[in-house]
């Protein structure tokens, strides 16, 4: 799209634009729309109109920006290149992002129109508040229709609307008499999709709260990580390796820098070492680059809060950019973590989530990692037992669905993350 613009904007002989340019600016273009959201706000139809216009005005700045901004270091002027011509600029502009917006709103108002969630979920009352906290903490995504076991009857099922689109979803809780089986075997035979809670959750949240999970939800040889002998281990170790030791030697130069500028700041150890626990509960030693105050080595520490008064004017930089989780590298190459995976926590924090959140152990059945799909969908460092029991969610979600294709998701989401310096 950004190409299209782009093309015979400017007709006068002295001004060109060679195509190869003309390639680099829209695959630009797609950088910044990729990095603010552009491409994301198919998938949230009932985002802001207010919103929307924000991320598209901000891509169309961004990449003019970098424009002027490299023309300036690079030294290239009007008479080199028609797209620094103050007329082709805002040409460019005022077609770009009125296109865009016009796709988009168009899309928008499309989908608004035409697909409307209607899953409904049958949901013992006590329960239903969990339901209905979970799905009000992504905005973006409707609630089910919440239904108790006794109005649904075999009459009313009958006579509720479904369709394609959506279907039915039983919490776990439930007791199956006979009028609800009489009401679900209706419902299939009119070729309504019936499936679980959990089913439901992974569609709309793409997590698993683990308050709404049943308490013997999920045995370890269920886990895709569990068969040792399985490919797509042998793959995602292999990549570990090759991916983890050339970047390890490319950022050596650059851990060196960082290294300084800690040692600069307070006179304190560049690199600080902390147990933390990993693959099926064993314990090891994480490294990374200290952003705290100096403190004895191996001794617990409290949750990091925001604004922390123990983090130094450099951590703030590196917890801002992850640069300080680089020497993870080599926990990684010694076989005690991986480049994707739930994060490794510390044994005493581990102790007291486990004993007030479900499931909260069975983040550890699969190989801790350096990012994963909770710092990249949400809170990186929690602060509170209710950011633990949010991120518990994602990395439940990440251990069922556990493939190689998302792990390439995640990692391009972290190469988003760092760009967008989303570190806390």
């Amino acid at each position: 799209m950004a190409a299209l613009g782009l093309i015979n904007l400017h007709t006068e002989p002295d001004l060109w634009h060679p195509p190869h340019v003309v390639i680099g600016v829209g695959l630009l273009y797609c950088l910044f729309s990729w990095l603010l959201g552009g491409y994301t706000l198919l998938r949230w139809p009932w985002l802001k109109v207010r919103l929307v216009l924000q991320r598209l005005l901000l891509t169309a700045f961004a990449t003019l920006f970098t424009l002027v901004v490299g023309a300036w270091i690079f030294g290239i002027g009007v008479e080199q290149l028609s797209l620094l011509n103050r007329a082709v600029l805002l040409e460019w502009l005022s077609l770009q992002t009125g296109l865009a917006v016009a796709s988009r709103l168009g899309m928008r108002w499309l989908t608004r129109s035409t697909i409307r969630p209607i899953w409904q979920l049958v949901a013992a009352p006590e329960h239903q508040k969990h339901v209905l906290r979970e799905w009000q903490r992504n905005p973006f995504v409707r609630p089910p229709r919440l239904l108790t076991p006794n109005s649904f009857e075999p009459d009313l099922a009958a006579a509720m609307p479904f369709t394609r689109q959506g279907g039915l979803a039983l919490a776990p809780e439930l007791t199956m008499n006979p009028g609800l089986t009489t009401a679900l075997d209706d419902l299939r035979s009119r070729g309504v999709m019936v499936t679980t809670l959990e089913d439901l959750a992974q569609r709309q949240l793409e997590r698993l709260p683990p308050t709404l999970l049943p308490t013997n939800w999920l045995h370890l040889e269920d886990v895709p990580w569990s068969n040792e002998f399985s490919l797509q281990r042998k793959i995602k170790r292999t990549a570990d390796v090759l991916v983890a030791l050339p970047l390890l030697v490319i950022v050596m130069p650059l851990l060196a820098l960082l290294g300084i500028a800690i040692w600069l700041e307070d006179r304190g150890p560049i690199f600080y070492v902390q147990n933390r626990t990993g693959w099926r509960a064993q314990p090891f030693q994480l490294i990374k680059l200290r952003t705290m105050r100096h403190s004895k080595p191996c001794v617990p520490t409290p949750w990091t809060t925001r604004a922390d008064s123990r983090v130094t004017r450099v951590g703030c930089w590196l917890r801002k950019t992850r640069l300080d989780e680089l020497p993870q590298l080599m926990n990684v190459l010694r076989g005690e973590m991986s480049l994707i995976g739930p994060r490794p926590e510390q044994p005493h924090l581990d102790d007291q989530l486990a004993a007030t959140i479900p499931h909260y152990l069975k983040r550890y059945w699969m190989m801790p990692g350096l990012s994963g799909w909770a710092q990249v969908c949400g809170p990186a460092y929690p602060s509170s037992l209710e950011e633990s029991e949010l991120k518990l969610s994602y990395d439940l979600y990440y251990i069922r669905n556990w493939t190689l294709q998302l792990d390439l998701l995640i990692f391009a989401k972290t190469f988003k993350t760092l760009l967008k310096f989303r570190g806390r």
